[in-house]
């Protein structure tokens, strides 16, 4: 990835300062509760939901495991249909061809559709260090970007954001990137929208190059999907005479039957929809003479990887990977509903973001050596998510990574992490406890000195154990170890004679 966002600190350091914000938690309370209450009556709808969950886990495991196969499948579906197709390796690399393909058609603007990938790897801010100008048309991407602000959520980046912030933001920003706010602006959603309306329409209407991510891409037609709400995306991917789409490898289905699967479970699990109101789908380039036909008359694909072979290479981390970007799982997260997005440090906030961020971009920094510690283990997350990804799992995993270090790949090689700085009272905890358990006579010892003095016991932990006692009661010791007890009462016979 291209980086934390610039100036970033660890999570636990920029939650702390989120949580202080009784605005911003008002905001992501009100929007989480009401986007998850509508979710979970859309998925009620569904008898066969379980069913639907489990088949796209499958789907995107069986895609994975044969990635190399299905990739090069649509590589050749794509340029069969006249479009071209682009590799990149790294952010960078992305960046350079898009700036390039830009610079080809001589044009100093381009519009652009809601796109994750794009924000991982930068390109707006590559594009503007060449003197090229990108329009975001999402609305909520529209109001992050006129407020210079930063996204905090998968689905509605400007989450974070009540209704007189962005009539704000609108009577201050719009006319240095276009058409002004009208006189008078007030925070009704119609009047917003109205205005970002009329914003935008120009921006279409003159855009000669559009850029755009997918949701989805068929392998064996070639086809690319976007899904969203507002048609904003549809102007971006028709009008312009050039569509250049940055697309993660892992974003890939084989048939468009698998797509099925997919275009129930992400509405359903994103806006609680039974279906988005525009499902976009475009194939290779416009057939026809020049002014006939929808779409572009030059479509390019840029194939993005940034760390995700890298993450197929975890056996555990790769599941990761099968996330379709609904944000269900932000929306049930108790941390998040709390801290917000920015605190994560990604374009990827929430639960997903805590175990697809240290992956992507390694555990080198120390806001990513903190992500994986971003979360209670609720569960909450794994229950909601359409494909069944164990984020828990892969939060302990990544822990230990963190902690005790070992084989990881990056870059394509298979390299050997040290832990990291500042675990090392964990590390000798997780050692002096597998001790322990390894030696059944100390154990009982220790279990046996432990409840003698449990008298002695304080109510909280010093040193940095504060950090966790301070939101929890210790446990109360028992009077008796759990061992004493079973071989005194013979495995609670005694007890039962007794209740007889």
């Amino acid at each position: 990835m291209s980086g934390t966002f610039v100036g970033m600190p660890a999570f636990p350091e920029a939650a702390r300062e989120a949580v202080a914000d009784a605005t911003l938690r008002g905001n992501l309370r009100h929007a989480t509760h009401t986007i998850r209450a509508k979710r979970a009556a859309a998925v009620a709808e569904v008898s066969d939901w379980a069913q639907l969950r489990e088949a796209g886990r499958l789907i995107k495991d069986h895609t994975l495991r044969r990635l190399d196969h299905y990739l090069v499948q649509l590589e050749e579906a794509v340029t069969a249909a006249g479009g071209t197709v682009h590799w990149a390796a790294d952010a960078d690399e992305a960046n350079r061809i898009v700036t390039r393909l830009v610079k080809e058609t001589g044009e100093s603007e381009v519009v652009k559709v809601k796109s994750m990938a794009t924000q991982e790897i930068g390109l707006n801010e590559a594009l503007e260090a060449e003197g090229i100008r990108a329009y975001e048309t999402d609305l909520a991407e529209l109001i992050v970007q006129l407020g210079k602000d930063r996204p905090s959520h998968i689905l509605v980046p400007a989450i974070h954001r009540n209704r007189g912030e962005i009539r704000d933001v609108f009577r201050s920003e719009m006319g240095a990137w276009g058409r002004p706010a009208p006189e008078g602006l007030t925070d009704r959603p119609a009047e917003l929208a109205e205005a970002a309306r009329l914003h935008l329409r120009e921006k279409f209407l003159r855009a000669k190059v559009g850029i755009s991510g997918a949701n989805f891409m068929v392998a064996e037609t070639g086809t690319l999907v976007v899904v969203e709400s507002e048609g904003n995306g549809r102007m971006c991917l028709t009008l312009p005479e050039t569509l250049i789409s940055v697309v993660g490898i892992e974003k890939i289905v084989p048939t468009w039957r698998d797509l099925e699967v997919f275009l129930q479970t992400l509405p359903r699990s994103s806006t609680a929809e039974r279906m988005n109101p525009y499902t976009s789908m475009w194939t290779g380039t416009a057939d026809g003479d020049a002014g006939e036909g929808d779409g572009p008359r030059a479509f390019h694909l840029v194939l993005l990887d940034n760390g995700r072979t890298d993450t197929l290479a975890d056996e555990v981390g790769r599941q990761a990977l099968r996330c379709i970007r609904c944000s269900a799982c932000l929306n049930v997260c108790p941390v998040y509903e709390r801290a917000g997005g920015h605190a994560y440090g990604s374009v990827y906030p929430g639960p997903i973001g805590a175990i697809l961020s240290p992956q992507l971009r390694g555990t080198a920094s120390e806001i990513d050596t903190s992500l994986p510690y971003a979360s209670s283990l609720c569960g909450a997350c794994y229950d909601v998510c359409p494909v069944a990804i164990d984020i828990p799992e892969v939060l302990v995993h990544l822990r230990e990574r963190v902690v005790e270090g070992g084989p990881v790949t990056r870059a394509g090689n298979r390299v050997v992490l040290k832990p990291a700085k500042g675990h090392g009272a964990e590390r000798a905890a997780m050692r002096a406890a597998r001790w322990a358990f390894s030696r059944p006579g100390a154990l009982r010892a220790g279990q046996r000195l432990a409840s003698r003095t449990r008298g002695l016991h304080p109510r909280t932990l010093p040193g940095p154990g504060r950090a966790w006692s301070a939101a929890r009661d210790l446990p109360t010791m028992p009077a008796e170890p759990f061992r004493d007890w079973w071989q005194r009462t013979n495995g609670g016979s005694a007890e039962e004679r007794t209740a007889k």
